[in-house]
């Protein structure tokens, strides 16, 4: 009788250990995402399209410092037991989606000719000395 509850049992683990490595390929592959062409869909490609170039500049440096705090993160994440597991549920979607982030004001960045506009506007703007501020009415509608 224990021999027939054992036959049983084999074709459900079986099946389970088929079923994990299938998982387990599906996350594999969720992994490697990175800065291929599926990594756009992260984030919506209109996001930085009426950013001026001081909006980008500091767009830029701030997803940079995202970027760098969550390599950091994953890193330290891997020195655990289970640190690969972990880096890759707690941090790897946030880190694709800052990465992608910055790829897309990289080319807005470029798009807007920033490189330029912005060593012109820092020569004009040492030359000239800072506007008042306006003074509104308090009736206007805006």
């Amino acid at each position: 009788m224990s021999d027939r509850i054992v036959s049983n049992q084999r074709p459900r683990l079986h099946v389970a250990a088929i079923a994990l490595l299938i998982a387990g390929g599906g996350l594999g592959g969720c992994a490697n995402l990175g800065d291929g062409a599926l990594s756009g869909a992260f984030v919506d490609p209109a996001k930085y399209d009426l950013y001026d170039c001081a909006q980008l500049d500091t767009e830029r440096k701030s997803l940079a410092a995202r970027t760098a705090e969550l390599q950091k993160l994953i890193d330290k994440a891997h020195t655990g037991v289970a640190g690969p597991v972990v880096a890759e549920v707690a941090y790897r979607n946030d880190y694709i989606t800052a990465r992608a982030s910055a790829k897309l004001v990289e080319e807005e960045w470029r798009r807007n000719r920033c490189d330029t506009a912005s060593a012109a506007h820092e020569a004009s703007a040492s030359g000239l000395r800072a506007a008042p501020p306006s003074r509104r009415s308090g009736n206007a509608v805006y």
